[in-house]
């Protein structure tokens, strides 16, 4: 009987943790480990937001760890240091961890698995992150997909690996400092950005409660999702992208669970889908953090416009749908699929701002934010990435409001201002006449903002910068 490091990253659970069961198998002692990494905390995606919920997710874990009898061991520092020396420390024949395929991700641990060799002591991925693995998904020529719709046709072929329950009970090691959890000012952040009682709630059990609300208490939500979840005033969308992110909840128990007949379902597991083909591109093309996937379009002539950058962050626009959508994120951390998409339009496209401006916008307030996806989202409206739209498709943001909140209640719930103005203006406040305007308590320029862009304008020169970049 040996003693292995269980490394918990991205996959703060213990349901279908196949690092954990390889760990468990060899009948070894476990020291479940976690690395508050100081080089994230303070990177280039640095989130309040994120942290918030990622500190209680592993509270909760080192809650239920400790009750199955092996405590949590916590560090906060460079985790290229400090697993080495704690696989010397506790005598570990073998550290298990959940594959990483991001960028950061794969070189820190080739480093951690180079000194950890060095020492004898095994280093070994599992997976665990995604549906199917990128090199599971491939052309017939053995390649990797640009493409979205043959890769999820290749996805749908492939099988799903079987769930794993979850242990009983852990054999943990004696004699370790466990250390302890820090709080969110220790970690860089005097609280969360976005409002508390708004946030989801952090850790595996409350994942797995949302997730049976999704699948189980109210199944009409996802046979109904292919209908609702653009539909921006509804709940109709699963919220279980923050679980997915932090590995509370598998994505492999996730799809299992959402097979079933009807074109919601088949929608849902096209999510998942979404999410994996992000996930492939990045690992196979690293660059793809900073650059656009279409090199005819890295040299787009993006406007340096702060005021309108500011404007956009702010939800104040004047364009109502993108304003409710700016400030549902700035409360809640988060933001339905169809407003993301809508949102990035107008900055790509109607203020002509480069796409890594909303990248880093939404990375630094999402709580669900992942580079591989979020990265993903931004080129795909920006036209520069992968099957993304074409240049020459700009969301009109009126049309979009209109049809995507019909009656105007995502709009006013966000933005209070308003909460008054008529069907038939509520997307559209700028033609108000002065009477109902006044009557509405809502005078565009002085209750709410004037548009700060002219849209046919802006497609026009959107056109013609896109254009002017394929020529070059």
């Amino acid at each position: 009987m040996g003693t292995s490091i269980v490394w918990f990253r991205r996959d703060l659970r213990l349901h279908d943790h196949p690092a954990l069961a390889r760990a468990l198998a060899g009948g070894d002692a476990v020291v479940p480990l976690f690395v508050f990494d100081e080089r994230l905390l303070a990177g280039r995606w640095r989130s309040a937001n994120r942290t918030w919920f990622m500190l209680g997710s592993v509270r909760e874990l080192a809650h239920d760890l400790a009750e199955r009898g092996a405590p949590l061991v916590v560090r906060v520092g460079d985790p290229r240091r400090i697993v080495p020396e704690l696989a010397d420390a506790v005598g570990a024949t073998s550290v298990e961890v959940s594959r990483d395929l991001g960028p950061y991700g794969r070189a820190r641990d080739r480093v951690v698995a180079a000194s950890l060799a060095e020492r004898r002591i095994g280093f070994h991925a599992h997976r665990g992150a995604v549906v199917h693995e990128p090199e599971e998904v491939r052309t017939v020529a053995g390649g990797p997909f640009s493409v979205y719709s043959p890769y999820r046709r290749a996805w749908d072929r492939l099988p799903f690996r079987a769930v794993l329950p979850a242990p009983e009970r852990l054999t943990g090691a004696t004699d370790v400092d466990p250390g302890r959890l820090p709080d969110l000012a220790e970690l860089g952040f005097a609280g969360p950005t976005a409002d508390p009682a708004h946030l989801p709630i952090p850790g595996e059990a409350a994942a797995r409660r949302r997730l049976e609300a999704w699948l189980a208490d109210r199944p009409d939500r996802l046979n109904g999702y292919a209908d609702r979840r653009d539909q921006l005033g509804v709940d109709g969308t699963s919220r279980l992208s923050s679980d997915l992110r932090f590995g509370l909840l598998s994505p492999v128990e996730v799809a299992t669970r959402a097979i079933r007949p009807g074109e919601g379902a088949r929608t849902f597991l096209g999510e998942l889908a979404w999410r994996d083909f992000y996930a492939a591109l990045l690992f196979e093309r690293p660059a793809l953090v900073r650059s656009a996937f279409r090199p005819e379009f890295e040299d787009v002539a993006w406007r340096d416009d702060p005021d309108g950058v500011a404007a956009w962050r702010a939800g104040r626009t004047g364009y109502p749908v993108i304003d409710a959508a700016m400030r549902q994120l700035a409360t809640t951390g988060f933001m339905p699929n169809r407003a993301r998409m809508v949102v990035a339009s107008f900055l790509t496209k109607d203020l002509l701002v480069d796409w890594r401006v909303g990248e880093a916008w939404f990375m630094a307030n999402l709580v669900d934010g992942d580079p591989a996806s979020n990265g993903g989202g931004w080129q795909w409206s920006a036209s520069t990435g992968a099957d993304a739209q074409p240049y020459f498709r700009v969301f009109e943001p009126t049309l979009q409001g209109r049809r995507f909140d019909a009656d105007g209640s995502y709009v006013r719930r966000w933005l209070p201002e308003l909460a008054h103005v008529p069907d038939r203006f509520v997307h559209r406040p700028w033609l108000m006449p002065p009477q109902i305007a006044v009557a509405a308590g809502c005078r565009v320029g002085h209750d709410y903002p004037a548009p700060i862009v002219d849209h046919p304008l802006a497609r026009t020169r959107a056109l013609a910068a896109f254009e002017a970049a394929r020529r070059t």
